[in-house]
């Protein structure tokens, strides 16, 4: 893609991991060192949240690394002062019945931006909501992503389509959307926002997530977007951007989103675009 014009970097990388998480890979310098070819202003680091008394720990830190969690983030900080603007985030678990949990742990620490995230994949969820009626499942997952929504704990919803993946066989977007639609009436009610996650073309079903026609349906009720790549290795940071924000652009969406001191900053896609610097290809680094 030609870029005319380049503008300042004006973009973050809102979602993006480490190895504390037990499934990231690389240090967060080296995420940053990929946001400054990038031409991106700044990146949010949004690993796993702590959960209590072995809640699903072989995928994220545990509670006695929080601190370390903390630190790391605040060192990456001063070794990128004046080129990327890295910042403290977190990717935190909805999971009912542990509201107060989180929110005691999110009032520990100067976090500037907090994900909500519903995992179905897990073995607590299984546990307690799994079913053999798939689609019973389904409308589950989007009921609770709009429970998360209601708690006031989070920023943005992070990749809310994210149970086709795992229900892939009983998945029906047409058919869904008729439950989806309540759920995104009760969390534009919030104002809370949603995340366009990039990573969902890698995934069982290969398209961002959410899906288009969600997209849409969340456009119609003006619900904010973040936009992230869920970089669990530090190639992935900003990854698929572009795709994204054209995506965006067909929906209707003029302007994507990120957030500092737990306040959202809106960018227009039309500076943002520009504002990118395309990583070169293999065949390219190669001449």
């Amino acid at each position: 893609m030609e870029h005319i014009g380049v503008t300042s970097p004006i973009l973050f990388e809102s979602h993006s991991h480490t190895p504390l998480c037990k499934h990231a890979y690389g240090e967060p310098t080296e995420y940053a060192a990929i946001a400054e070819k990038r031409g991106l202003l700044g990146m949010m680091v949004t690993c796993h949240n702590p959960m209590p008394d072995g809640f699903s720990a072989a995928v994220r830190m545990a509670e006695n690394e929080f601190d370390e969690y903390v630190d790391l983030v605040a060192k990456t900080r001063d070794q990128w002062q004046g080129r990327v603007d890295v910042r403290l985030g977190l990717e935190a678990d909805y999971f009912e019945g542990y509201e107060t949990y989180l929110e005691k742990q999110l009032a520990s620490a100067d976090f500037h931006f907090v994900l909500g995230s519903v995992h179905p994949q897990i073995s607590e969820f299984r546990e307690k909501y799994w079913s053999n009626d798939l689609r019973e499942v389904q409308r589950t997952y989007f009921r609770l992503l709009a429970k998360s929504a209601e708690t006031g704990l989070f920023d943005s919803i992070a990749h809310p389509d994210l149970i086709k993946n795992f229900t892939s066989e009983a998945w029906d977007a047409d058919q869904m959307l008729e439950d989806i639609r309540p759920t995104l009436d009760r969390i534009a009610a919030t104002g809370v926002a949603m995340e366009l996650n990039t990573s969902g073309v890698n995934k069982t079903i290969s398209e961002m997530n959410p899906f288009p026609a969600m997209l849409a349906e969340m456009k119609l009720r003006d619900i904010p977007i973040t936009l992230g790549a869920d970089a669990h290795v530090a190639e992935r940071v900003s990854d698929g951007y572009e795709t994204a924000m054209e995506l965006l652009q067909q929906c209707g969406y003029t302007h994507v989103n990120f957030f500092l001191n737990r306040e959202r900053q809106e960018v227009a896609i039309k500076d943002a675009l520009p504002s990118l610097t395309p990583l070169p290809t293999p065949s390219e680094t190669a001449l």
